[in-house]
């Protein structure tokens, strides 16, 4: 018996139905459509806390998801495996004709989809792909000669100049909500299933408060307040459009409209010089740097017990439930690098297990302009001090006190390093890797 033409949605980093351009796409080809979710074991295998909010995030998404699919008459269908393996089997079930996914600008992801179209091609299928975690992507702003910005500030006057209301216009996918092909609910697999385990942390809203975005320019550098908009860990699983949000916010602070161009510019980074999530620095240079030998200090910082208050609340904060306050997240990765001479290689590895709102390129993009490593980043002759810091940021110690219960008291434990020896020994040390 003849097998009936579908094509398939492949949600990643896009988990949602409305305001999704691959998802659009799919649903307006004419075919019905299949929505396919897997959890992928070539990322799944490197989560060594397997009480990874994250993953039940992402299962917990699925399943409001699947409340909408079944009042369609159709459902998720949720696999759990290698990419390659599922397609294969799932060029064997359907006579497929076009996989519709969003674009990921990550090596792993472009390596996996060039696999994909390899394998779809070799059953006279495709891959189309799609912009949708970004505004601009790839060289849609570049120089004027083609090449690619490594510098922001006329990266993003480019961008601004460049912005028309149709990139911030939504996929009004809901009118084809039909197309999806009918079928009895299949079960999403429980976390258990695909090892893991519940953690039931706290995920902030996706829901946007404009007074504080309108006052984000003003108190968004101090960590004591909730005036940050907590909104990193819906553009990394695309639980909120990155239109969407640019269209709410973009009138009320040029301020946090500039914060989203950084994530724009650093995803532009990836996609031009993949090296950066590759575990090398931007500029080759910094990798001669001869970082100090870890003694222990390392760990030291990860449990947030370094006798600098400010830099010991961040780690604490971020131990406790997967966020950092941007200010701080700043402040503990200057600490690491330029303080204790350690490799900022460490602190991206430990912010990438821990954040709830990791994402690659963004966190790459943070730790190598910590270390000045990266492009656009500090020079190498900032170095935070992270009493003044405190002192500017924390002046009534509330963050501090918040986060490191016995500061003030004889059980806090004295400064690991002292900060004039630290400075002096890393202006030496990076002076005698770049002349």
């Amino acid at each position: 018996m003849e097998k009936s033409l579908v094509n398939i949605m492949w949600f990643r980093r896009d988990l949602r139905l409305e305001d999704n351009a691959a998802l659009y796409h799919a649903l307006s080809s004419g075919l019905p459509v299949i929505p396919l979710f897997i959890f992928d074991e070539n990322i799944l295998q490197y989560l060594e806390d397997k009480e990874d909010a994250r993953v039940e995030f992402i299962r917990d998404t699925l399943l409001t998801m699947q409340t909408v699919l079944e009042k369609q008459g159709s459902s998720l269908l949720v696999k759990h495996g290698k990419p390659e393996m599922i397609f294969a089997e799932l060029l064997a079930t359907y006579a497929i004709q076009t996989v519709f996914t969003n674009e990921d600008y990550e090596s792993y992801a472009t390596q996996r989809d060039d696999a994909i179209i390899k394998l779809l091609s070799s059953k006279n299928a495709a891959l189309s792909l799609h912009k949708d975690t970004v505004i601009f992507a790839k060289s849609d702003v570049v120089k004027d000669d083609g090449k690619p910005y490594t510098v922001f500030t006329p990266y993003k006057n480019k961008w601004l100049a460049a912005l028309k209301p149709e990139h911030l216009q939504g996929y009004n996918t809901k009118v084809h909500f039909s197309n999806f092909l009918k079928m009895a609910p299949i079960p999403i697999p429980s976390l258990s299933s695909i090892g893991f385990t519940e953690k039931a942390q706290a995920i902030p809203s996706a829901k946007i408060d404009l007074q504080l975005i309108k006052d984000y320019g003003k108190l968004r550098d101090f960590p004591a307040a909730e005036n940050t908009s907590r909104i990193g860990i819906h553009l990394r699983f695309g639980t909120k459009s990155i239109r969407a949000l640019a269209r709410e916010t973009k009138d009320e602070s040029a301020v946090f409209l500039s914060e989203l161009i950084w994530r724009d510019f650093y995803h532009m980074i990836l996609w031009h010089f993949p090296h950066v999530g590759k575990g090398k620095a931007f500029k080759p240079v910094y990798d001669t740097i001869e970082w100090e030998k870890d003694n222990g200090n390392f760990e030291i910082w990860c449990n947030g017990k370094t006798g600098y208050p400010i830099v010991d609340a961040g780690m604490r904060q971020l131990n406790a439930i997967g966020f950092m306050h941007n200010r701080v997240r700043m402040i503990t990765a200057s600490f690491l690098c330029k303080h204790l001479l350690l490799d900022w290689r460490l602190g991206e590895a430990y912010f990438a297990k821990k954040l709830l709102d990791f994402d690659l390129a963004a966190n790459n993009g943070g730790w190598q302009w910590a270390s000045s490593s990266g492009c656009d980043a500090a020079p190498y002759f900032r170095i935070f001090n992270p009493t003044l810091q405190m002192n500017k940021f924390d002046a009534d110690f509330k963050y501090v006190k918040t986060w490191v219960k016995e500061y003030g008291t004889t059980s806090y434990p004295s400064p690991i390093v002292e900060h004039t020896f630290a400075r002096e020994r890393c202006l030496k040390r990076y002076a005698a890797a770049l002349k």
